[in-house]
C-alpha cells in the first residue's frame, strides 16, 4: 500500500505530461488527443459532481476527484458559503449527460491540483471532443483563467464571446432579464 501510494503521484505526473497534443480542427476539437491503441490512457467517468468537477475511476479505492482548467460553471447545489446559482443545475445536467457512461483523458497543464486537493485538468472524450472548450462554448460555464494554468485562455475567451453574442445557455436573453429583475 505505501508502494501505490508513493507511486501513484508518479504515475499520473507522465500520464499528465505525456500526452501527444497537436493543434487543429474546430474550436471544441482544438486540441487532438492521441494514443497508441483504443481506450488507452482513458479513464471511466464514475460520477459528475456539477458543471465543473467529476470522479474518475483511476484504479484507486476512492477515485480521482477532476477540477476542469480553464472554466467555472454556476454552482448547482448549495454547499459551505455558496448558494446554488443561475444556470447551476443546468450546467450539472448537461456534464452529466456529456459523461456518463464515457470514459475521459486528462491533460494537466502547469499546477495538478488546485489546494482542494482536486486534480486540475483538461479533458478528452475517446472522440476527441475537448470537454472544457465545449462547456464554454454552449454556454453552460464560463472563463475563470488562474496562472499559471493558461494553456488555452485566448481560446475560451473567444468561445465564450461567441456564446454570449448568440445567447447560449447561461447567456440567454431570457435567463439575464430573469437575473435583473
Amino acid at each position: 500500500m505505501l508502494i501505490l501510494r508513493t507511486l501513484a503521484p508518479l504515475v499520473l505526473f507522465i500520464l499528465f505530461t505525456s500526452c501527444d497534443m497537436r493543434g487543429g480542427g474546430t474550436a471544441v476539437k482544438a486540441v487532438r488527443v492521441t494514443s497508441s491503441g483504443p481506450g488507452e490512457g482513458y479513464l471511466p467517468v464514475t460520477r459528475v459532481v456539477d458543471g465543473d468537477t467529476f470522479w474518475v475511476d483511476n484504479g484507486t479505492e476512492k477515485g480521482l476527484k477532476v477540477r476542469l482548467l480553464g472554466i467555472d460553471a454556476p454552482e448547482s447545489r448549495k454547499s459551505f458559503n455558496k448558494d446554488v446559482q443561475h444556470f447551476g443545475k443546468e450546467s450539472a445536467a448537461y456534464l452529466t449527460r456529456l459523461l456518463t457512461g464515457k470514459k475521459v483523458k486528462l491533460v494537466a497543464d502547469v499546477s495538478p491540483r488546485d489546494r482542494y486537493g482536486r486534480t486540475l485538468s483538461y479533458a478528452y472524450l475517446e472522440d476527441g471532443t475537448f470537454v472544457n472548450a465545449l462547456l464554454i462554448r454552449n454556454g453552460y460555464a464560463q472563463v475563470l483563467t488562474i496562472a499559471p494554468n493558461v494553456r488555452f485562455a485566448a481560446e475560451f475567451v473567444r468561445l465564450q464571446r461567441t456564446a454570449r453574442e448568440k445567447g447560449l445557455g447561461l447567456w440567454a436573453r431570457d435567463f439575464a432579464a430573469a437575473e435583473k429583475g
